[in-house]
């Protein structure tokens, strides 16, 4: 029997799928509607965190925070089995997993941080990536319940809190790609270019593909050869503001890497690859 605490989006899509696949699922949120309303796919939904987890061998959550998974599972503590499996879907901190898997461990629970690149379509067609990392003899055991939620499990090795680190390194990448994105539908705007245009460029030129290549380009270094001076890059930044200045348009990400190239511009590095800015933090 499993048990599942958070019926936000991921949660309850997770519920839904592990339903329809037969599993026996007890549920609560703190928002106890939100869980009633999972007992129309076949979960039971309970008023209190401790109840639901009363008899189940792996405990699933999904919440918003580190506070909040430790303040959950708190509130769960008295109704856990003996020797159960917690396995915490939300996306914390790497410390806050670290100290977790320590702290259930000693208190006679498995505590395995399984973070995912899954939106609540992915969690409901159990599609989309799921990351551990640490003890492998727990992942071992615990891999074939987490093969059923996801398309992959992405085992990232025995580190403690990587697949947390890892997490928020992915998150990042679609934060700022979200804001790159912005900048490129504002500067077109700016310019009477339409998102169609825009669209129609990338499916012709894919940007994208050349992000493996460009990342191990960083991390090569050899920024005294380059392929894109980054005078000229920081010439180009220049355009793209004033293009967006005088079409009435806010730029989000450009802005603040013109300022960061101007520092290294004035170091004496204009003449370097461009990415010589990000040397600091390679």
């Amino acid at each position: 029997m499993k048990a599942f605490l958070g019926m936000g989006l991921l949660g309850s899509n997770f519920v839904k799928a592990m339903t329809s696949k037969g599993d026996h699922v007890q549920v609560w949120n703190r928002t106890a509607s939100r869980a009633k309303a999972l007992e129309a796919f076949g979960a039971k939904a309970f008023e209190s965190a401790a109840d639901a987890v009363k008899g189940a061998d792996v405990v699933h959550l999904c919440v918003k925070d580190d506070a909040a998974v430790d303040q959950v599972l708190e509130q769960a503590a008295p109704g856990l089995k003996k020797g159960a499996y917690i396995i915490d879907h939300t996306t914390t901190s790497a410390k806050g997993a670290i100290e977790r898997t320590k702290a259930w461990k000693e208190r006679g629970f498995t505590y395995l941080h399984a973070p995912v690149f899954m939106g609540p379509p992915n969690a409901l067609a159990s599609t989309g990536t799921m990351l551990v990392s640490g003890d492998q003899t727990v992942i071992a055991k615990m891999e074939p319940e987490l093969s059923r939620m996801t398309g992959k499990v992405l085992n990232l090795g025995e580190v403690e809190g990587k697949a947390a680190g890892m997490k928020l390194i992915g998150n990042l990448f679609l934060i700022a790609l979200t804001g790159a994105l912005s900048d490129t539908l504002a500067l077109g705007k700016a310019q009477g270019i339409t998102g169609d245009d825009i669209l129609g460029l990338f499916d012709n030129w894919n940007p994208g593909a050349m992000t493996v290549a460009r990342l191990k380009r960083m991390m090569a270094g050899g920024f005294d050869d380059p392929s894109w001076e980054l005078s000229m890059a920081r010439k180009d930044a220049g355009l793209m503001m004033s293009a967006a200045d005088e079409g009435g348009a806010d730029l989000l990400v450009i802005p603040a890497i013109a300022a960061e190239m101007d520092k290294w511009i004035e170091k004496g590095h204009g003449n370097n690859d461009w990415t010589v800015f990000t040397s600091p933090n390679i």
